[in-house]
């Protein structure tokens, strides 16, 4: 027996009336018509056993059922007072009512035998009721999956009214014809109301079938016309309904109802319904029991309590509200037997696919109602697949062995078509007539949280934001805030933080910290978005969290294999679809599927963007290794899910032919033994696609136009550097016009460092003083830390705090190529950041090899202003360099230099007077001419070789006078180039 909580019960209906009193309720049953009551409730002599009723059984002591008695007569009109004239007009205006009634009576009449006349006869009620043609529901290849069989083959067992608890009577009457023992067949109220209702919306909206009019519909009405929605199929309905009232008793009539009616789960009339359900007599019913019944006919599939056992209990607790207005019981009675546990007896069946076939007769209940499936000779043609649904069953049993030590007892498989919708395979449970797991419950239709199989939502929702799978997300701990302003720290499936990883990457292994980050980045608001646009209408709540990306919202199986589908079927959806045709029985079509026109919900691109990745064994496999069941022997996307308290294992995935999505679990949620989705569902999908596709090629995934293909670094997902190594780089595809970003975000860099100071090198520091270094940068303050944790060098962070702007060396005079003689003065500029001193220096020729000093050094900085005086009178006229060298603190110089011709005068040269010796023979010496000597420099010093990369170009300001000279505005600036090493 299957215990189910009893305090689960549906909101409680308004009241509408008090109801007969307690006295009234004890009273026996009257009769309704004028008829002297028979041997048993009215019954006729002889009747009994009549149209296959058998005798009654043993007698069950129960209270009576309550039957109304018929309102007191009103007292006469007392007569009206006035004169003979007012009399006289007062009789007129009665004659004239009265002849108008008499008229419209007559017309009432004629119309009422005219219909009758063409009605069956109310006599054939009892041989006629109980007969009726079976639906059948078939798979897509004609193969019977379930017959909704004749009630005389054993499924319906006829009975006495006397054996009916009086519970259940009172419970349908209430339910269904609240006012049965008073109207004549047809509740004149109810006719008035609906027909107000239809005329207003030209249409049958409201209903007002009373229960002989259902016994008259039930049993003598064509299944032709009883699926008519027409006001004259109504007429001819109430009609034959107070024929049927006049020739049989209200007892005789609500006898035959409850035998014919449908209870659900192949239980016909009431007798077989308490059995089917509770494992009893119909006479032993409590009323707790029987308010549950009486609330299936309306829609026995929609209201079973075995796959919606919460609506079967809302449905209760309407029932027992609907009894207290009518008085059969107390508002404490009711509100006892709502809380008051009950004992279903599972049924037994041996139907194909029978969570599937339940969920069919649910959807043709909604659209045809229970009278046409279960009377009317349908054919249909499903769109399962047997062959599908057998290996499906097969590979559920067979793995849930090996996990019995982990207490995983259930599964659920759903299969489609991506392109068409059509549902191949639908398993609800691993063995539906097993109570100890909940067999009967759709787990494929229930609301299970779907862990990170959810994940593929959030992440194309970014990509159509414009990431792409090369955005870098930093996977390391984060604590992000609610709401509520709480703290939350999400963390991965390993509990290890992976740092820097990629899109491709973060998706393929199914890493938390990045997925959370990503929601963060779309929003919420976005992601719900996009999973109604994919089909996944139960994420409807307003209060979802980050977590959402982890599986914290309640979706079914079958939403989630069909958003599945739009990826495969390349950004368009197409509903799922269970039925593909009906037909009368016949053989008439009543419709047929045709698949609509698809809805193009993500871009091709995109979708396919999410395919590669799903299916891209190389990036999975440092979470889930090579050889994971998510591999197949042909092109296939796949993604598992795993909420983290163990009660619900997912595997979702694809190829382009077919899209399957596995539940592992327990029905009564209880938690696995650590039973992941890749452990639990993983090879029941694997093995599953692996099998329904060995006969079928293999296809590759279709690219669709508008994919593009990079180089990127491997590492950082951005353009390579010059720095990023070979073994980093690989190819990347995008959306057209969503590339990557540029080389300057790589991680793999070669970074300029100042010698002097070790800091990054500004554009104004020394050549010679800088180096290029190779750095592996983690840039922000994520990556910052993470350096720091595993000790991976990172570049300064600061500039060179010396060369902060541009040197200011220059010569402004003399200009380049002119001419000098005697004292030259130098004017210009010596200054520069970290400012120590200046030398002023020429050489011979335009490319010196040494230089001779001319000045310095010179502790103090010039700006337009006399730098030298240098004395060239001693110099040979040729050409010479002449330099201006600025150091800074660290020894780095600066140099400008310019060129001049010095043309000094010849020297004159003076004869010495000639002496003449004494007769005495005294030798004569005559001097010899020497001209002055030209002196030529000689280096006293060589200064420390400098870079010759000239520094930037800067503005020359006019110089300014100095105290001994106004030197000229010099016509062009000389260009100052680094000092070389001479």
């Amino acid at each position: 027996m299957a215990r189910y909580d009893s305090q689960r019960s549906g909101p409680r209906q308004p009241t509408r009336s008090n109801g007969p009193s307690r006295e009234q309720q004890a009273r026996p049953p009257a009769r309704a018509d004028s008829r002297p009551a028979g041997p048993e409730q009215g019954q006729r002599p002889g009747e009994r056993g009549r149209a296959g009723y058998p005798e009654p059984r043993q007698p069950i002591r129960r209270p009576q059922y309550y039957v109304p008695p018929p309102p007191p007569p009103r007292p006469p009109a007392a007569p009206p007072s006035g004169g003979s004239r007012r009399g006289s007009s007062a009789f007129v205006s009665i004659l004239v009512v009265v002849s108008l009634f008499v008229i419209s009576l007559c017309i009432v009449v004629a119309a009422y035998a005219a219909i009758a006349a063409d009605l069956p006869s109310a006599e054939a009620l009892r041989g006629q009721s109980a007969s009726f043609v079976s639906t059948q529901i078939y798979d897509r290849n004609g193969r019977l999956l379930h017959e909704i069989v004749d009630p005389s083959g054993g499924r319906r067992i006829l009975i006495p009214l006397e054996q009916i608890s009086p519970h259940l009577i009172n419970a349908t009457v209430a339910t269904e014809d609240e006012r049965f023992w008073q109207h004549p067949g047809v509740d004149p109220i109810a006719f008035v109301r609906a027909v107000y209702y239809n005329l207003q919306e030209q249409r049958i909206v409201s209903g007002f079938s009373s229960i002989p009019q259902q016994v008259a519909r039930l049993v003598l009405l064509s299944p032709e016309e009883r699926t008519e929605q027409t006001v004259k199929r109504k007429v001819r309905e109430a009609v034959l309904a107070s024929e049927i009232s006049r020739r049989y008793t209200k007892q005789e009539i609500l006898e035959i109802y409850l035998n014919e009616i449908n209870y659900g789960n192949l239980a016909y009339g009431i007798e077989a319904a308490a059995e089917t359900y509770f494992g009893k007599k119909a006479g032993e019913l409590t009323l707790a029991e029987a308010a549950l019944l009486a609330g299936l006919p309306q829609a026995p599939a929609y209201w079973d309590p075995y796959s919606n056992w919460e609506g079967a209990k809302s449905r209760q607790a309407v029932v027992l509200d609907l009894m207290v207005e009518a008085g059969y019981v107390s508002q404490g009675e009711a509100d006892a037997a709502k809380t008051a546990e009950l004992q279903l007896q599972p049924p037994q069946s041996h139907v194909e696919a029978p969570h599937f076939v339940t969920w069919i007769q649910q959807q043709l209940e909604q659209k045809y109602g229970a009278d046409v499936i279960y009377r009317s000779g349908l054919r249909v043609t499903t769109t399962l697949d047997s062959r599908l649904q057998g290996i499906a069953q097969e590979e559920v049993r067979a793995h849930l062995a090996t996990l019995k030590d982990r207490h995983a007892t259930n599964a659920s498989v759903v299969a489609i078509k991506p392109d068409t919708g059509e549902i191949l395979v639908m398993l609800g449970s691993a063995d539906f007539n097993n109570v100890e797991i909940d067999g009967q419950v759709n787990v494929a239709l229930r609301l299970r949280q779907p862990g990170s199989s959810i994940k593929p939502v959030t992440y194309v929702t970014a990509l159509e934001k414009g990431w792409t799978p090369a955005t870098l997300i930093w996977d390391v701990k984060t604590e992000f805030r609610d709401a509520l302003g709480r703290p939350y720290v999400p963390k991965n499936y390993d509990d290890e933080e992976h740092g820097p990883v990629l899109l491709r990457e973060a998706l393929a292994r199914s890493l938390n910290i990045p997925a959370v980050k990503t929601l963060e980045f779309v929003g919420l608001p976005a992601m719900l978005d996009t999973a109604h646009r994919l089909g996944i209408a139960s994420l409807d709540r307003p209060d979802y969290g980050l977590s959402l990306t982890l599986g914290g919202g309640d979706v079914t199986l079958l939403e989630m294999v069909g958003a599945y589908g739009v990826f495969a079927n390349e950004g368009k959806r197409v509903p799922p679809v269970a039925i593909l045709r009906i037909e009368d029985a016949s053989g008439r079509t009543i419709e047929e599927y045709r698949a609509p026109m698809e809805d193009q919900v993500i871009s091709p691109q995109h979708a396919y963007l999410i395919t590669n990745i799903l299916a891209d064994n190389q990036a999975r496999a440092p979470s889930f290794g090579q050889n994971n069941p998510l591999k197949l022997s042909r092109p296939a996307a796949a993604k598992t899910g795993t909420t983290d308290d163990w009660r619900d294992a997912w595997t979702l995935g694809y190829t382009p032919d077919l899209v399957a999505g596995v539940w592992v679990g327990n029905a009564d949620n209880t938690a696995m033994k650590n039973v992941a989705g890749s452990r639990g569902a993983g090879p029941i999908w694997h093995n599953f696609m692996e099998r329904a596709l060995a006969d079928q090629p293999a296809q590759q995934f279709a690219r669709p136009d508008g994919i593009e293909e990079f180089e990127i670094s491997a590492d950082a997902g951005s353009v390579p550097s010059d720095a990023c190594p070979p073994d980093r780089r690989r190819t990347e595809i995008f959306a057209a016009g969503q590339g990557p970003v540029g080389p300057e975000y790589d991680f793999h860099q070669y970074v300029r460092v100042d010698l002097s100071t070790n800091a990054l090198a500004t554009e104004y520091c020394p050549v010679h003083a800088v180096e290029e270094r190779y750095y592996f940068v983690l840039p922000g303050e994520e990556g910052k830390r993470w350096a720091q944790e595993r000790n991976i060098p990172q570049p300064p962070e600061q500039l060179c705090p010396v060369h902060t702007g541009p040197a200011d060396v220059s010569i402004l005079q003399p200009l380049p190529g002119e001419t000098v003689t005697s004292e030259v003065y130098v004017v210009g500029r010596a200054n520069m950041p970290g400012f120590a001193h200046y030398v002023v220096e020429y050489g011979e020729g335009r490319d010196p090899i040494g230089w001779g000093p001319v000045a310095g050094p010179v502790y103090a900085p010039v700006d337009s202003g006399l730098l030298a005086v240098w004395d060239v009178r001693a110099l040979e006229s040729r050409d010479y360099t002449l330099r201006v060298v600025a150091y800074d603190q660290a020894g780095n110089g600066i140099e400008a230099r310019t060129w001049v011709v010095v043309q000094n005068p010849t020297p004159t040269v003076t004869a010495t007077p000639t002496w003449t010796p004494t007769p005495q023979a005294t030798p004569t010496w005559t001097p010899t001419t020497t001209p002055f000597p030209t002196l030529t420099p000689t280096p006293t010093w060589t200064p420390t070789p400098l870079p010759t990369e000239p520094p930037p170009a800067t503005n020359t300001p006019t110089p300014t006078p100095t105290p001994t000279t106004e030197p000229p505005t010099p016509t062009a600036t000389p260009t100052a180039t680094p000092a070389g090493t001479g």
